[in-house]
């Protein structure tokens, strides 16, 4: 991200980037948080050291907004010249004085958000000021002074980002740009979210520029005939596949001119017989020459994904000690709970990394990579593989029940493919290891900090008819129990069960969610009408009803659903601890330390304590030698700890959990902490959308 300030002398309309730019801003006793992640290098690092390890105890706080709506928040805000910037649960956007909280404009698009959004993008060049955001389908160019489109951007201040991918009928496709774009120059860089499931469209990498809107390059992450990486696919899939898209978000190397892209899984996520090959490039982080979207290099961490092992983080930039020299390099987490770190101007890895066979599929006409590859280093920050010893004990009762089921799971480590009819273990679970919110990086000694999750999943397949779904059950075991289960039961809370859902929903309400997604549940545009009512019909009554149009072609094998192994009470089956926080020296590949992260109130009160929870949002680190995060699912605690150690110095109930990443910033001299606090991880319990902020008390 570049900015302008008045002070600093701008050249081809651009002015330094961020982390220059703090440096200019402190002298006047503001610095930003300008752009998702901080800074370009997404490396979660402040220099403000205001707050530190000595002060920390006194933090109370500033203020807070609140947006006076439900559903969650997952925004990370930015903060331009002490004015915030941040998104509502139905992806509102607004404007507040960053010293008050005071609420200087909000923009209502008029679409009702139902995506999660984790934040917005700021562009500058002259007097020219602009906020880029996604909402739904959509991609805003707004005034940053008043909140209103740019009406010269695009087609009325909006890009439909349905468009521009090679695919018919725009309008049936699904893509949501849940996390920000990467701006560079005058370009905004794109991913988007999209289905788990086919029909979808492709997971391009796009570049759209700011003044105008217009498309000036694509990334085909499902190549086209006669590109890299084309026969690793079928070769009419560019077609018809779906996936390999970045959701996650980027970073960008500003004097090499260099992007970095990590992307996810290809649909479908655990049958792949219609995708034979490696399929390049998903699964991968790329490395893009920003000003033209020319690949320079790829590493493709898992081929042919079968256990949708997304890379699920933002990468970040960091120089490190290796081999007696400083490397430039780039470092990225994955859901299995392992660190890989490469030199980021060729891709070659920093640790080696150990490549084996591992177990065929023996699901009929699935296809699986010869091998997979793993660094041997550092070691991973999640657990890898669930023994009998590593079954909970919280009661006698519980690990009674967790033995005997976990007698009839097939339990087969890393990389074992799902198979028919029995439930495979998935440890880390399908949520991680790293998550979403990212790991923060200390530049000054290269040391990561990343959150973890350590819970058991389990998952399996089921043979369909195949062919085409001709009736309102086959259309829901192809378009809805990847998430929700063959037998509706779910996951809950993250995949709601929608047993008796008639008894508590209306019609409309399921009609208007299948339609229009919600929370981590895309739409469904490609769905006809009569399939939507079909689907209705069967979720409410059962009644299997035939469909005569719009028929939608099944796999022969199906995803049963996501099953996370909790004991009958609702905690997870597997000891503690069932989430940590982690600290390694990208040096050495080393551990500095690793803790719990998190608890449930209600056991902690029984003197269950450091048991760690399930944690969603990432970590920020700063100069006074801090580390802030929320993110724990139960507790709604933010937290700080001492960089350096590990020791807690500092935490304090929030309104609802913040399930989201922390930012701070300087304005008139005085440091701010702010995080999103929404909730809406920990099952029946509330949620909501409040922004709070926290500084030290006014001398």
């Amino acid at each position: 991200m570049r900015l302008f300030f008045p002070a600093v002398i701008c050249f081809l309309g651009l002015s330094v980037m961020a982390s220059s730019q703090q440096v200019q801003s402190a002298a006047s006793g503001r610095l930003d948080w300008p752009v998702y992640g901080g800074n370009p290098e997404n490396n979660h690092y402040s220099v403000l050291a205001q707050i530190n390890r000595d002060n920390v105890s006194s933090l109370q706080m500033a203020w807070s907004y609140d947006t006076g709506e439900e559903g969650g928040l997952q925004t990370s805000p930015i903060v331009v010249e002490g004015v915030l910037y941040g998104v509502t649960p139905t992806q509102k956007v607004f404007a507040l004085d960053a010293a008050t909280g005071k609420e200087l404009w909000k923009f209502d698009s008029g679409i009702a958000g139902t995506q999660p959004a984790r934040g917005l993008a700021f562009w500058q060049k002259g007097k020219d000021r602009r906020i880029l955001v996604g909402i739904m389908h959509f991609l805003y160019a707004l005034n940053a002074e008043t909140g209103k489109p740019l009406a010269e951007f695009a087609e009325n201040g909006r890009i439909d980002l349905r468009k521009d991918l090679g695919r018919p009928d725009y309008q049936r496709q699904f893509i949501a740009l849940t996390t920000p774009g990467t701006v560079y120059k005058d370009l905004i860089i794109v991913g988007g979210r999209l289905p788990e499931e086919l029909p979808g469209p492709p997971g391009d990498i796009r570049a759209y520029e700011i003044p105008t809107g217009k498309l000036r390059w694509s990334f085909h992450t499902i190549p086209h005939p006669g590109e890299y990486g084309y026969d690793t696919w079928p070769k009419d899939a560019w077609t018809y596949s779906s996936g390999a898209n970045n959701w996650a978000g980027m970073a960008l190397d500003v004097a090499r001119g260099i992007l970095y892209v990590p992307t996810g899984s290809a649909a479908s996520d655990f049958y792949g017989a219609d995708r034979a090959g490696d399929n390049l490039f998903a699964n991968s982080l790329l490395a893009l020459n920003a000003e033209t979207g020319e690949r320079i290099w790829h590493f493709q961490a898992v081929k042919h994904d079968l256990w949708d092992r997304d890379f699920p983080s933002p990468p970040a930039l960091v120089t490190v000690k290796h081999d007696g020299k400083r490397v430039d390099a780039i470092a990225e987490t994955s859901k299995q709970g392992f660190v890989y770190l490469f030199d980021r101007s060729n891709g070659a890895p920093l640790f080696p990394l150990t490549y084996k066979k591992y177990p065929a599929s023996t699901v009929p006409e699935e296809w699986t990579a010869n091998t997979q590859g793993l660094p041997a280093k550092p070691a991973p920050f999640a657990r890898q593989s669930l023994t009998s010893d590593l079954l909970t004990t919280r009661t006698s009762p519980a690990h009674a029940w967790a033995v005997k089921e976990f007698a009839t799971f097939r339990n087969a480590g890393q990389f074992a493919p799902l198979t028919a009819n029995q439930e495979t273990v998935i440890f880390p679970g399908f949520d991680g290891g790293a998550e979403w919110g990212g790991f923060a990086v200390d530049p000054g000694t290269a040391v990561l900090y990343v959150n973890s999750n350590d819970v058991a999943w389990t998952g399996s397949l089921v043979k369909s008819s195949g062919g085409k779904a001709q009736d309102a059950h086959g259309l829901y075991l192809s378009q809805c129990s990847v998430c929700h289960g063959a037998d509706r039961a779910g996951s809950p809370p993250q995949f709601p069960s929608l047993v008796n859902i008639g008894q508590h929903t209306s019609p409309m309400e399921i009609e208007n969610t299948i339609t229009h997604g919600k929370g981590r549940m895309p739409a469904f545009p490609a769905l006809s009408g009569e399939q939507v009512r079909a689907l209705i019909a069967y979720l409410t009554t059962g009644e299997k009803r035939e469909l005569t149009s719009g028929e939608v072609a099944t796999a022969k094998y199906y995803f049963t659903g996501y099953h996370k192994f909790l004991d009958p009470e609702g905690y997870p089956a597997v000891a503690p601890p069932w989430g940590t926080l982690n600290a390694i020296d990208l040096n050495s590949g080393e551990y500095v330390w690793k803790i719990p992260l998190g608890e449930y109130p209600e056991l902690a009160a029984q003197g269950q304590t450091n048991t760690g929870t399930e944690n969603y949002g990432g970590p920020m680190v700063t100069a006074g030698g801090l580390l802030f995060i929320g993110a724990t699912n139960f507790d709604k605690k933010l937290r700080a700890f001492d960089k350096d150690t590990g020791k807690l110095l500092w935490e304090t109930l929030l309104p609802f959990s913040g399930n989201a990443t922390p930012a701070t910033y300087e304005v008139d001299g005085r440091q701010y902490v702010v995080i999103a606090a929404g909730g809406g991880k920990a099952g029946k319990a509330p949620s909501g959308g409040v922004y709070v902020a926290f500084a030290l008390p006014r001398k």
